[in-house]
């Protein structure tokens, strides 16, 4: 019988519904603070900064299922489904008898899973009257997608991309550029919280944080303007569950269920996107289904998983968005200059750290070298050279197969998140030997969030 390696859905069974996970979950997610009152914020509070449709979403806890409008719907189709795929080559490099199965999110046309949450943001803020659109982005993915998807809808798009990213990888630069977006070093001269930042540290290399505040900062001040984010927040994941659901589906094709679903993280999006809608299947108690382990791969130099603590913490540096109860290394935390640009943000989502602290999911945290050594390890045995975010997700994989005993056949299911044929710069430092492993010490991690103290 012949193998079959990759599986489609039709256009009839792209999702019609995103997943709402906080309505299943038996312990809801601490609400969001007002960061000058410190009460719990209502949608409205939101609607000065977000369009207010994602704010609704976002304090949604009763609703199951999102209807993505048919707008929506009708661009995913220009590249969803995307593409599950059995990776034969990976299993033979690894002498496994495990199953390991990839969703294929690169074949975007961005080249990454960032699209499927900036077309149905730039869509809400087209339909409330918005004219212009500010974001951060880190290694420029989130920033080229929401740069795309204002294009569509002929809205002004103005992104921070976090300076060392911005240096480091000048052709996602030009693509956002490309797409007619104004794309400006984080932290820049051009806002109060960029100069403050700048003021103390003028070598400041940026961090997300960073680049958050000043785009924060630009739609607070600027008419007609609102602003999108591209992970962190539960409406930026609840766009990302089309990959879950969709992945749902083509498991089914396959005749098999995941054991275990592994995503890198940064923020919580693709994580959150791919795992959740598996998930439901174990808050859910439905039988066969709640076996699976949920595993997040994180980078050792920013580890707010493995080694941060839960609290209320700003999502910025500067302290002007809401305070989010979340896993933390600090809000004003400067992570190394590692080439996951995406992965280099000091929280986690609200839902994924609730999660975390019930025991639902795990996390573990990689190493910059082991990273880039399974993303090449993929590369050759898969044809796909993996972005340096998705090589975490690659790396955790290999970690959990080489644990397995002899013969045994368990299914692995990881998000490939995005391709890495815009961060080939990075894999020539790797093959040069000129990158390092950045850790960070307890120390410095407690010096960090003794810092924030109690902000509730």
């Amino acid at each position: 019988m012949e193998k079959i390696k990759r599986y489609f859905l039709p256009e009839s069974e792209i999702p019609t519904e995103w997943y709402n996970i906080q309505a299943d979950m038996k312990t809801k997610p601490q609400p969001p603070l007002n960061p000058v009152t410190r009460q719990p914020m209502k949608a409205e509070d939101l609607y000065p900064i977000f369009a207010k449709e994602c704010s609704n979403q976002e304090l949604n806890m009763t609703d199951r299922w999102i209807p993505i409008p048919e707008e929506v719907r009708e661009m995913y189709k220009y590249y969803r489904s995307t593409p599950l795929v059995r990776a034969y080559g990976l299993e033979k490099a690894l002498g496994t008898s495990a199953h390991i199965y990839f969703k294929n999110e690169s074949v975007s046309p961005m080249g990454s899973h960032k699209l499927n949450s900036a077309i149905p943001q730039a869509y809400y803020c087209k339909q409330e009257g918005v004219t212009n659109v500010t974001t951060e982005t880190g290694a420029g993915q989130w920033g080229a997608s929401l740069s795309y998807a204002a294009s569509l809808f002929g809205l002004d798009a103005a992104v921070y991309q976090v300076k060392i990213s911005y240096e480091q990888k000048p052709y996602r630069r030009s693509i956002m550029q490309t797409y007619g977006a104004q794309v400006t070093p984080s932290p820049s001269m051009s806002t109060r919280a960029g100069k403050d930042i700048l003021t103390v540290n003028p070598n400041c290399q940026g961090s997300l944080g960073t680049a958050i505040s000043e785009a924060v900062e630009l739609a607070r001040t600027t008419p007609n303007c609102k602003y999108t984010l591209g992970s962190v927040l539960s409406h930026v994941t609840l766009h990302q569950t089309v990959i879950g659901l969709e992945a749902e589906k083509q498991m089914e094709m396959a005749g098999e269920y995941p054991d275990m679903v592994i995503a890198c993280f940064g923020g919580g999006s693709n994580f959150g996107g791919i795992s959740f809608p598996f998930m439901r299947h174990k808050i859910t108690g439905v039988p066969g289904k709640t076996h699976t382990r949920f595993i997040a791969a994180e980078p050792a130099s920013c580890p707010k998983l493995t080694k941060g603590k839960f609290c209320y913490d700003f999502g910025d540096e500067a302290g002007y968005t809401p305070l989010l109860p979340m896993f933390s290394l600090g809000h004003k935390f400067q992570p190394a200059n590692i080439h996951a640009g995406g992965l280099r943000y000091h929280g986690a989502g609200v839902v994924a750290s609730q999660l975390l602290k019930e025991g639902l999911m795990e996390a573990v945290d990689i190493k910059q070298l082991e990273s880039f050594e399974a993303g090449c390890l993929f590369a050759r045995a898969e044809g796909i050279i993996p972005a340096p975010e998705s090589c975490h997700a690659i790396a955790a994989t290999i970690r959990e197969v080489k644990k397995l005993k002899p013969g045994e056949e368990k299914v692995i299911l990881f998000n490939l998140s995005g391709h890495g044929l815009v961060d080939m710069a990075s894999y020539d430092k790797y093959l040069s030997g000129d990158l390092i492993n950045y850790e960070l010490t307890d120390n410095d991690i407690r010096k960090n969030l003794d810092e924030i103290g109690n902000l509730a």
